[in-house]
């Protein structure tokens, strides 16, 4: 079939953007060697400020988000994929000026394209989706530094979203105790769910960014909130303990850092990039996500949707309102 459905966002008018489901033709593709027929992608933040005309995620429009696509190579000029093979894409441009997830079809280059690991469906690819890598390798970056279970509690901030969520299952099923971060108290019962043992409330956490340092609490963390937030984690990590930042949900800024926290408690930041990530480390990690990381009880992180009924999830999470992942049924 030549034609297909997708998400389409146009600028209606200056500064106004609409989100609606058409259809397309497969040569309106972007050149690239693999034509991937989507099954499932899922729902970001990125993807959100992509259909709203963010221009620091998509300089040209109309265009169609999603940064993540799991599904079948349809057609391949590359000798690394045959028709049939499942396969992820999640990050590098797709989804931003290239046509992304939110489609039946895209076409992108070989290089893009990981093979779905055995062990793991690409449904079960897009209930983790980039939220879900990137939680991974904020864990495993952690652990690299020294991140022992044995040290204390590790926070997780924002875990109610998508990294969140997957990071607080994720950390309990590799045997540490979880401190959960939210601003979000009526999810107290899903966080516990997932395995955290304390509910912090994110107000909480903003106490104190007056002063230099903190009580010296956390083992570790990851972070998906950034702003001064981030640095007040800082302040409470235990001695040469360690915090993986991948998000700025309040803010790029610090208002409040310093260098004290670095030098008197030997402390790291350590900075998380699943997008333009190599895609052996991509593999790699997917691989770990499908044998000795798998995830049991994914189904519990979030809910799915049709494309008809992204418009109103993307204002739900721009408006804050959205728990755990956002599974796109594509197909």
């Amino acid at each position: 079939m030549s034609r297909f459905k997708a998400l389409w966002v146009t600028e209606s008018r200056p500064g106004v953007f609409d989100q609606q489901v058409i259809e397309r033709d497969l040569a309106e593709l972007p050149a690239g060697e693999v034509l991937i027929r989507v099954r499932y992608s899922s729902l970001n933040f990125k993807d959100a400020l992509s259909a709203t005309g963010a221009r620091g995620v998509t300089r040209h429009y109309p265009q169609t988000p999603g940064i993540d696509a799991a599904g079948e190579v349809v057609e391949s000029a590359s000798s690394e994929f045959q028709p049939g093979d499942e396969v992820i894409v999640t990050g590098y441009d797709l989804g931003m000026d290239t046509s992304g997830g939110f489609a039946q079809y895209i076409r992108v280059p070989a290089a893009w394209v990981v093979r779905c690991p055995a062990g793991m469906s690409p449904r079960e690819a897009m209930l983790l989706g980039t939220a879900g890598l990137t939680a991974g390798l904020c864990v495993e970056k952690l652990q690299h530094v020294g991140l022992d279970a044995s040290a204390g509690s590790v926070l997780v901030t924002g875990a109610c979203g998508g990294v969140g969520s997957v990071a607080v299952l994720l950390l309990t099923r590799l045997g540490y105790t979880v401190a959960a971060s939210t601003g979000k108290l009526q999810q107290v019962e899903f966080l516990h769910r997932l395995g955290a043992q304390q509910i912090i409330d994110r107000a909480v956490l903003l106490d104190g960014a007056d002063k230099p340092l903190l009580k010296m609490q956390w083992a570790g963390a990851v972070d998906s909130v950034g702003g001064d937030l981030l640095f007040n984690v800082v302040k409470s990590l235990q001695y040469g303990a360690s915090v993986a930042c991948c998000g700025l949900t309040a803010g790029a800024a610090m208002a409040t850092a310093s260098v004290l926290p670095f030098i008197l408690r030997g402390v790291n930041l350590l900075g998380i990039d699943s997008v333009e990530l190599p895609r052996a480390v991509k593999a790699a990690m997917w691989q770990k996500l499908a044998g000795p990381w798998k995830l049991e009880g994914l189904e519990q992180l979030g809910h799915e949707i049709g494309l008809e009924e992204l418009p109103e999830a993307i204002k739900r999470i721009l408006a804050g309102r959205m728990v755990g992942r956002v599974l796109v049924r594509v197909d």
